[in-house]
C-alpha cells in the first residue's frame, strides 16, 4: 500500500485572480502633464509627427516633455518586426513620406532644441529608403537648426552596408543602435533581429567613419528584466566594449501589456549601480544606469559627458 501523500508535498492551486505585482518606489514617475507638455504635444499633432515617447509607451515622457526633450519617430508608427517587449504599433506601413524629415527639423527648431534625438520604426519592406529619410534629417536640421546637435537611433538596417554607409556619411553627432537583450533572448525578445548583426553594425558604424577621416561617436542600450543573468549582461558589455562602443544605457523593463513578455523581475538601484561600475570599467565614455533609464533619457547630458561631440 503506497504511503500518505504528506501535506507539505500538496501542490496549492489559488482559483482566485492573480495579484497584480507591485511597483518598487523607485520606478514610480510623475504623471504627464503642465502647459509645455501639451504644448509639445499640439506641437507633434499639428505637423503629424510621431514621437517614441508616445507610441512607445516611455515612463519619463512627463519629465522629459517638460524640459522641450522629445525623441521624434520618424517613417510611421508602424513597425515591420514584432519585437516581444516593444508597444510600438506593428503591422503594414505606409510608404515612406520623404516630407517628414523637414517636419521633424522644423519642430526642433521651433522647440530651440540644444540635442535632437531622431528615431524611427523598423522599415524591412525599405531599407535604403530609411537610411536615405535619416540622412535628411540630419540635413534639414542643420538648415532649420543650426548648431542644434544631432543623435539617430537607427534600426540595423538588416545589415545592408550601403544603408548604414549612407547615415554615417551624414555625420551625425551619435550614431545609436539599441543591442536590447542577451543574444540567448533575441529569438523570443527581439524578432527579426541578430545580436551578431547588431554587433556588426556599431562596429561597421566606427570602420566607415574612420574611412571618411571621421570619429564616429557610437551609443547602444539594453533592457533588464527579460529573463537574463548577469553573467549574461557582463559578456554582452564586453563584446560592446570590444567594437568602441561609447555610450551605453542600462534600464529596467516594463511590460506595456499582457500580449508583450513577461517581466522576470525588478532590478534594484544597487544592481544598477552594479552594472554601471562593470560596463565603466571596460572603457565605456557615459554610463546611464537606472530602473526608469530608457534610450534617449538625459541624452543630452550623455553626449556632453564624453566629450566627444
Amino acid at each position: 500500500m503506497a504511503s500518505p501523500v504528506q501535506v507539505s508535498e500538496l501542490v496549492q492551486i489559488h482559483l482566485g485572480p492573480k495579484l497584480p505585482v507591485r511597483k518598487p518606489e523607485w520606478l514610480k514617475a510623475k504623471a504627464p502633464g503642465g502647459e509645455t507638455f501639451h504644448a509639445l504635444k499640439k506641437l507633434a499633432r499639428d505637423l503629424h509627427l510621431h514621437t517614441v515617447c508616445e507610441s512607445a509607451q516611455c515612463p519619463n515622457i512627463g519629465e522629459c516633455w517638460n524640459q522641450k526633450a522629445a525623441t521624434f519617430m520618424m517613417l510611421g508608427n508602424l513597425c515591420t518586426r514584432r519585437c516581444g517587449f516593444c508597444a510600438v504599433p506593428k503591422g503594414r506601413p505606409e510608404p515612406i513620406d520623404f516630407d517628414e524629415p523637414r517636419r521633424v527639423a522644423y519642430a526642433v527648431a521651433r522647440l530651440g532644441l540644444a540635442h535632437a534625438v531622431v528615431t524611427s520604426v523598423n522599415r524591412d519592406d525599405d531599407n535604403l529608403g530609411a537610411a536615405r529619410a535619416f540622412v535628411e534629417v540630419v540635413r534639414e536640421i542643420r538648415l532649420q537648426a543650426a548648431g542644434c546637435r544631432i543623435e539617430i537611433l537607427t534600426p540595423d538596417f538588416q545589415g545592408n552596408e550601403a544603408a548604414l554607409r549612407m547615415v554615417v556619411a551624414a555625420q551625425p553627432e551619435i550614431l545609436n543602435h539599441n543591442i536590447e537583450t542577451v543574444p540567448r533572448l533575441y529569438r523570443v525578445a527581439k524578432s527579426g533581429g541578430r545580436y551578431v548583426r547588431s554587433l556588426r553594425f556599431l562596429e561597421q558604424a566606427k570602420e566607415m567613419a574612420a574611412e571618411l577621416g571621421l570619429r564616429q561617436v557610437t551609443k547602444t542600450g539594453i533592457l533588464v528584466g527579460l529573463g537574463e543573468e548577469m553573467h549574461e549582461l557582463l559578456a554582452v558589455f564586453r563584446d560592446l566594449a570590444a567594437r568602441g562602443v561609447d555610450i551605453l544605457t542600462i534600464g529596467q523593463y516594463l511590460r506595456p501589456s499582457k500580449d508583450h513578455l513577461v517581466m522576470s523581475r525588478f532590478y534594484t538601484p544597487e544592481e544598477f549601480a552594479f552594472l554601471k561600475h562593470e560596463a565603466l570599467a571596460l572603457g565605456f565614455r557615459h554610463v546611464e544606469a537606472g530602473p526608469l533609464v530608457r534610450s534617449s533619457y538625459h541624452a543630452q547630458e550623455q553626449a556632453a559627458s564624453t566629450g566627444l561631440v
